[in-house]
């Protein structure tokens, strides 16, 4: 396989043999992340495509997964958020996209675990029956379309290869933050779904908003401020829904890094956005986020340009730790290098 590293391809064996023997002993649960984005949801959905008895699951889809989800007709099980109801037989676990337990929003059974994950933190305690493939790479959808290209090419439907190319596609920022190895899968994919790639980009970018929708991202851009971080310039500001679409807008502005407050029902979860070159000069959302989780409690983590936290807090406390968190960021020499 072109483009593949040794340890790669041997993880990707590890992982083929570890869910042999899963689907052997029962069911096998495949779930998601709690943010429920295109990745970790095209990715559970995709690898549990390759055999009866995966089944992809999880607390939350979000608009774009939950779209790709019911235009497919794909197998998606919607857990209870913390105490999830799990087969009687089950085989084992497969956790796709996650950073660390908390971050599924359920309390795992006591089963096998196998871990999916590109996250630079990881907080995850494995066991001898376990197993982790934790890679440096764009999207956790790279991990399992590698899996299916080299295992199970027949899973590679032209459905499976859409969700993979979606989570790819968001992740990387329509390929902003895009390497070699995620342009050739994007190929690979495109290749074995015969995807015609305008067309499936203008589809998966037609999300019609309501009157109501564009008057929350108004609002959004209004209630926005300019601030400093120690040595970082941010944007902060509330949105009441849809936060990742002000924090991506407000992202094009220049500044080093935006956050974006909601509350609603007693959680309140923060939104972080950074420019490449922020990133190059330090910045790392991913480990903020942690940080604050780590602080005033929550969860928290991602990307270094584009991470998330959520939790009880006051809105206030929760974006004044994140931006002490940012401030202890220094600034770095920009120098070019993977995430």
């Amino acid at each position: 396989m072109m483009g593949w590293t040794t340890a790669q391809l041997a993880d990707l064996d590890l992982l083929a043999s570890w869910m042999d023997a899963a689907v052997q002993r029962g069911a096998v649960a495949v779930l998601t992340g709690r943010n429920g984005d295109m990745d970790t949801i095209g990715s559970a959905v995709a690898l549990a495509s390759s055999h009866t008895n995966l089944m992809a699951c999880g607390v939350h889809t979000g608009r774009l997964a939950s779209r790709l989800v019911a235009q497919h007709h794909a197998p998606f099980r919607h857990l209870k958020a913390g105490h999830a109801t799990w087969p009687s037989q089950l085989g084992g676990v497969i956790v796709v996209d996650a950073a660390a337990p908390d971050q599924t929003g359920v309390h795992l059974p006591d089963v096998p675990i196998c871990v999916l994950d590109h996250h630079a933190t990881d907080g995850w305690d494995l066991g001898p029956a376990d197993c982790s493939l934790k890679w440096d790479v764009r999207s956790t959808t790279i991990m399992v379309a590698g899996y299916l290209l080299k295992h199970q090419p027949s899973a590679l439907s032209k459905p499976v290869c859409e969700f993979l190319l979606a989570g790819l596609v968001t992740d990387t920022g329509r390929f902003r933050h895009a390497n070699a190895q995620a342009f050739q899968v994007a190929s690979n994919l495109i290749d074995a779904g015969d995807i015609d790639y305008a067309a499936f980009l203008e589809k998966l970018e037609s999300e019609k908003l309501t009157s109501s929708d564009r008057g929350a991202i108004l609002r959004g851009f209004q209630r926005a401020e300019m601030t400093e971080a120690g040595p970082w310039s941010v944007i902060r500001t509330s949105a009441g829904t849809l936060e990742g679409r002000v924090a991506s807008s407000l992202n094009s502005l220049g500044c080093d890094a935006v956050v974006v407050v909601r509350h609603r029902h007693g959680e309140t979860r923060m939104t972080g956005r950074a420019p490449r070159d922020s990133v190059l000069r330090g910045v790392h959302l991913g480990r903020v986020m942690e940080q604050v989780a780590e602080r005033i409690g929550g969860n928290g983590g991602g990307h270094n340009g584009a991470a998330g936290w959520s939790g009880t807090n006051d809105p206030v406390e929760a974006e004044s730790a994140f931006l002490n968190a940012l401030a202890q960021l220094p600034l770095q020499v920009m120098h070019d290098d993977d995430d």
